[in-house]
């Protein structure tokens, strides 16, 4: 019995400390350290060292005490879709690829990130190639690599 109650115990504890899907931390931040409540303004703004939290294990900047205030309210209105990776590269790829910070949509109120470099810009085929197509896509791709 005690051996059972201790493996419980053990269990509860290390899932404890696992996020719940896999987030694209670069630079230890999700979002590369860009306040992800800014984006909703449509601005691509760095956080700042003063203004961090923790969500579902991992951390996050924002701009402003407001910022991280509205984050801890509605943090999963904030949340970038597919854990912040590339929504272009999970829908046609099924892959997890960084992106540019800089680089990002608001549809129907969600937050998307993209890869963006040299002449190679997602944001860009996302728009050309149907983005509700590539959403639903991605969204059933998300499904199966969002824990790996």
């Amino acid at each position: 019995m005690n051996r059972i109650l201790l493996a419980f115990v053990f269990l509860i504890a290390y899932g404890g400390f696992a996020q719940s899907i896999d987030y694209n931390t670069k630079k230890g931040y999700v979002a590369k350290g860009y306040d992800v409540v800014a984006y909703f303004d449509n601005k691509a703004v760095e956080g700042k060292d003063s203004f961090v939290t923790t969500y579902d294990k991992v951390k996050f900047k924002f701009s402003s005490q407001e910022n991280l205030e509205e984050f801890k309210n509605k943090p999963k209105k904030y949340l970038p879709k597919y854990g912040g990776y590339c929504a272009y590269a999970v829908a046609v790829s099924s892959k997890k690829v960084p992106v540019n910070p800089e680089t990002f949509e608001i549809r129907n109120g969600e937050l998307y990130l993209f890869y963006n470099s040299g002449k190679n810009n997602t944001l860009t085929l996302w728009k050309r190639e149907s983005p509700e197509n590539l959403r639903v896509k991605a969204d059933e791709n998300w499904k199966e690599i969002k824990y790996q």
